[in-house]
């Protein structure tokens, strides 16, 4: 069984005990949250689409670690003007393991 769920603006394929790294999410280390966010879910031979989501299912997960992803690097030039900018960015992440799939 798995699922598609939505969050952070990007879409997600989980299944049962699997571990994630999402956009952060405003939730303490070791609480239990619902995703609501449910756009598709298979069981073998029976799938699920909603339009845009389906209603009454929710996907529960353990929120593991509040952490920042790797260092982004924006560099800026233009040729022949002394344009010269550099920048950085890291995205804050929130890795969560997938506890349970409940249909509507």
């Amino acid at each position: 069984m798995f699922a598609i769920i939505r969050t952070g603006g990007k879409q997600y394929k989980v299944a049962q005990d699997t571990y994630l790294k999402v956009e952060k999410i405003d939730a303490e280390v070791g609480a239990k949250i619902d995703i609501t966010d449910v756009l598709m879910i298979s069981d073998g031979d029976k799938t699920t689409v909603g339009a845009p989501v389906i209603s009454g299912a929710t996907v529960t997960a353990e929120v593991l670690e509040q952490g920042r992803g790797e260092k982004v690097i924006i560099f800026k030039k233009r040729r022949r003007q002394n344009y010269r900018r550099k920048n950085g960015h890291r995205q804050m992440l929130t890795t969560i393991k997938i506890t349970g799939i409940k249909a509507a």
